[in-house]
């Protein structure tokens, strides 16, 4: 087993005795930072590895703490002027997954980076920790290098904020196949325009 490997044991055994230490000193550390800094490495290389980064120039990581829990509906006084179905104001959730709001908080901070990726961290009671990949599209390592030169193209601008990433397919449904999920290709959106456009073609 090479190298990475352990890692990778190290980091699903996250109940053992040297993970728990770690993970509850590192969350101690990361509290004290602020909420979106740039990290000098990956914390955990083998899955930044598997998600795309390499250890050259160009390639940044970014640490996000992202506060744990559902999305009150922000009313003064709880009060809703509105309909009796509108009236909810806990036990609301939020559309996208914390790891999709972490990469849209990174790529909001780096706008002349390009998010490619991210992986979950640490966590405590109150924050989930994730660190982001981001690429600098305008660097010649990226530009010239044919296996992620793609990120470099116009419509890769902010991939996070339009469900691009991985974290942001996850949360359209796009992660399952078969025929539960034809309803979301390519976007529920598109789908419901389909069914209700009548269209009358001329020759028919």
């Amino acid at each position: 087993m090479g190298a990475y490997r352990y890692l990778e044991e190290f980091w699903r055994r996250k109940q053992s005795d040297v993970m728990r230490f770690l993970l509850r000193v590192r969350a101690w550390e990361y509290r004290h930072l602020p909420a979106v800094h740039r990290a000098s490495r990956p914390t955990r290389p083998d899955k930044a590895r598997m998600l795309g980064y390499k250890a050259k120039q160009g390639f940044i990581i970014y640490r996000v703490r992202v506060r744990r829990g559902g999305r009150k509906r922000p009313v003064a006084k709880g009060i809703q002027y509105g309909k009796p179905k509108h009236q909810g104001i806990t036990q609301l959730k939020f559309q996208r997954n914390k790891r999709s709001v972490a990469e849209e908080r990174a790529g909001r901070l780096c706008g002349n980076l390009r998010v490619l990726n991210s992986y979950w961290v640490n966590q405590d009671s109150v924050y989930k920790y994730f660190e982001v990949i981001l690429v600098d599209p305008s660097h010649k390592a990226i530009r010239r290098d044919p296996r992620i030169n793609w990120i470099c193209r116009p419509t890769m601008k902010h991939r996070e904020r339009r469900g691009l990433t991985s974290a942001g397919k996850k949360g359209r449904g796009l992660h399952r196949k078969g025929h539960r999920v034809s309803k979301m290709r390519p976007s529920i959106g598109s789908v419901w325009k389909r069914h209700n456009t009548l269209s009358l073609r001329r020759y028919r």
